[in-house]
């Protein structure tokens, strides 16, 4: 049955936190993040050096002022009442390339604050082969190490060599090689880190920053004309070429950037499907007996660990959630696109928390599956789930 299109639930009850002030001439978490919700900052701080940024999150940690550090802010859900602490923007930008003759490839460091869809058209310009599929992803290059940013076949973990990061437990710098991230799908020992608890530490947990802040990140790149191994069916169909098979950079990348505007998944002021923090739910991995009990038809991609990863967004259509439900509301799922949830234009963090709640439990309810927020919530929570659902 199609899920009651006028039932949207409200945000679980809860104690509700004191309203940040408004300050003139200080931007909103509604003006700073792809989704276009959220409420005033207590203070804001622009970075334009590595020795601000440090400074500005080593001092608020100092004064035991919350600390939220954004780069493009395309992967933040903010409460409407606003964050109560400091709100630090890398906009640091630019590529350093220190060696261009290793026998395997050229290393790249970037600083945090670059926008990472100039770092995949610099390698792609210079034939540099790795991140091409990574093509159009809103956001900065240091939240890329955090999430395991990855799209069509490609994860930054495969091209990352290290990671530069202020560990904001130790005070100090540290460099992170790629053994010591403990990269998973859509996790890191960097975003792990946001949640960690500590006894010895009171400051901890770290949220919505995580423990190492990121400086800047190094990628290992190889050098060519043609791209790594097209692993995605629509990515190769798009590009005429069979899966495993490679295709020029250029091509690549012209494919995947056309493939994301046709979804609505590249930033477009004038476009509401684009008023997003993309993907809103992971794709789940299961076990595989919890696999076993999925439908026949539904898709599944068995992993090195033996778990079993389905598709949200199979799972968010066949749970009776079309493309555009919710419309016309403030909060919609893209008409493009089931796994984005979007601000249809006056929408608050309150509306597209209640749309995620109900999409959530109607997939509970359906098939048993529990499906999980990929952005990063700063004061804002999904509602309980009901002690019905599942």
């Amino acid at each position: 049955m199609e899920p009651d299109t006028c039932a949207l639930p409200g945000p679980a009850p809860e104690a509700r936190p004191a309203a940040v002030p408004t300050h003139p001439g200080t931007p909103t978490l509604a003006d700073l993040t792809t989704l276009r919700v959220g409420g005033p900052v207590g203070r804001y701080v622009e970075a334009t050096t590595e020795a601000e940024l440090v400074e500005t999150v080593r001092s608020a940690d100092a004064a035991g002022e919350p600390v939220l550090v954004l780069g493009g802010g395309s992967n933040v859900l903010a409460a409407d009442v606003g964050f109560p602490g400091v709100v630090v923007r890398d906009v640091r930008g630019g590529v350093q390339v220190p060696d261009a003759s290793a026998c395997a490839g050229v290393t790249l460091t970037v600083p945090a604050g670059t926008v990472w869809d100039d770092v995949v058209a610099y390698a792609v310009e210079h034939e540099l082969v790795g991140v091409e599929a990574l093509s159009g992803i809103p956001g900065s290059t240091g939240a890329t190490p955090v999430q395991n940013v990855g799209a069509y076949g490609q994860e930054v973990a495969e091209t990352i060599a290290q990671v530069r990061v202020w560990d904001r437990a130790t005070g100090r710098v540290r460099t992170l090689a790629w053994v010591n991230l403990a990269f998973g799908y859509r996790t890191s020992l960097l975003k792990r880190s946001m949640r960690e608890t500590s006894s010895a530490d009171p400051r901890a947990p770290w949220a919505p920053t995580p423990r190492y802040v990121v400086l800047d990140v190094t990628f290992q790149l190889r050098t060519g004309s043609l791209s790594a191994a097209v692993a995605y069916p629509e990515l190769a169909r798009t590009l005429g070429v069979a899966v495993g098979e490679r295709a020029p950079l250029a091509e690549v990348r012209a494919a995947v950037l056309a493939l994301r505007a046709r979804k609505g998944m590249v930033l477009d002021a004038d476009d509401h499907d684009t008023w997003s923090a993309g993907s809103f739910f992971t794709n789940p991995v299961l076990t595989a007996a919890a696999a076993e009990d999925l439908p026949v038809d539904a898709p599944r991609w068995v992993l090195p660990d033996d778990g079993v990863k389905t598709s949200a967004a199979w799972l968010i259509e066949h749970a009776g959630f079309g493309r555009g439900y919710g419309a016309p509301g403030p909060a919609a799922l893209s008409s493009r696109h089931t796994l984005a949830l979007t601000n249809r234009g006056g929408a608050r963090a309150a509306d597209l928390l209640a749309l995620a709640g109900q999409v959530r439990d109607g997939v509970l309810d359906r098939f048993g599956v529990a499906l999980e927020p990929e952005p990063v919530l700063v004061g804002a929570a999904l509602p309980a789930v009901p002690a019905t659902a599942g």
